[in-house]
């Protein structure tokens, strides 16, 4: 036994939707009727198409920010190896490049707010290096 209600409607309810059904309509009620009803399905129509791109649209800005943060962190993980800033530096630099590389890759696999964080704590290792030089 699940403990789950019954799914069918009591016969009662069952007798009262036939009848409605085999009721012929009144000429001119049923066309505004169904034409209200037509501006409804559109409208769930669109909102339902909407609603289908937004974990795509996650996706890709998941992974684009993550890759545009894994550039920029090697970018300047390089500069920063070839002044005379400490070692740690381009080390945190570099580790937060990687860190942001991973979140693009779990945000292309759909993983996206496990990319959103480790998004932010790659830029926020990148900070900290930066506080040392």
């Amino acid at each position: 036994m699940s403990g789950r209600a019954d799914s069918d409607s009591p016969p009662d309810t069952r007798a009262e939707e036939a009848e409605k059904a085999e009721e012929p309509e009144e000429p001119g009620r049923g066309d505004d009727a169904e034409a209200a009803g037509h501006g409804e399905r559109d409208r769930q129509g669109e909102q339902d198409g909407q609603d289908g791109d937004a974990p795509r649209r996650a996706r890709w800005a998941a992974t684009g920010t993550g890759a545009v943060l894994a550039l920029a962190g090697t970018a300047a993980s390089l500069l920063r190896l070839t002044g005379s800033a400490p070692a740690l530096v381009p080390v945190a630099y570099a580790c937060g490049a990687g860190t942001c590389a991973l979140a693009a890759v779990l945000g292309s696999r759909g993983r996206t707010r496990r990319a959103l964080w480790l998004s932010v704590a790659g830029l926020m290792v990148m900070a900290l290096g930066d506080q040392f030089d």
